[in-house]
């Protein structure tokens, strides 16, 4: 889809990245857990920027959303890895954009399988509103109020020297004629 707009998807990364880094200094036994795709892109970075001494965890929530029965599932199923106990665990949960809050509902669920965290604290690049559950994030590097027919899709693009950056773009979901034809992105849209 043709973005309308484009956002400083590494200033936000950064805003993100600084909260998180005040926020654990008091904090034991943290764990970051990325959300696929964006979620997963953003938890890598942290991990490292962050000096997290676990690795980074992901989630691939696909098997336990709500409406897995109206949609089916989707094609680009991942597995999801924990390699670190969860049990008593302060778990950052990491989402580019959180919109009705149906996908941390089912990532919660899916850490819940894996043990029982001492808390989990949310992250995400962008607040986009509209939401349909009672979820808020406790990290949040930008707001927004979009109108439904709006989406935001984060992708991270690789350079031939194999560092990558991220681009947060505007598009309109109802805009079906503008396929720009870059599969190499590889967005995570909401």
């Amino acid at each position: 889809m043709k973005p309308l707009q484009q956002f400083d998807a590494e200033a936000l990364y950064l805003e993100l990245a600084r909260q998180i880094k005040a926020a654990i200094v008091n904090l034991d036994r943290v764990a970051i857990v990325g959300i696929y795709s964006g979620g997963a892109w953003l938890a890598e970075r942290l991990v490292s920027d962050c000096q997290i001494s676990n690795s980074v965890g992901y989630i691939d929530v696909s098997f336990y959303r709500d409406d897995y029965a109206q949609k089916g599932l989707h094609a680009d199923v991942k597995p999801s890895q924990i390699p670190f106990p969860v049990d008593g665990a302060t778990i950052i949960l990491v989402d580019d954009i959180l919109f009705t809050g149906r996908t941390t509902r089912a990532a919660i669920n899916e850490l819940f399988d894996y043990g029982r965290p001492a808390q989990i604290l949310l992250a995400t690049l962008v607040d986009r509103g509209g939401r349909e559950l009672p979820y808020a994030a406790d990290f949040v590097a930008q707001t927004l109020t979009l109108p439904t027919n709006l989406s935001l899709a984060l992708t991270r693009e690789v350079a031939a020297d194999q560092t990558s950056h991220l681009v947060l773009s505007l598009v309109d979901l109802n805009d079906q004629d503008s396929q720009d034809g870059n599969d190499n992105s590889q967005p995570s849209v909401l």
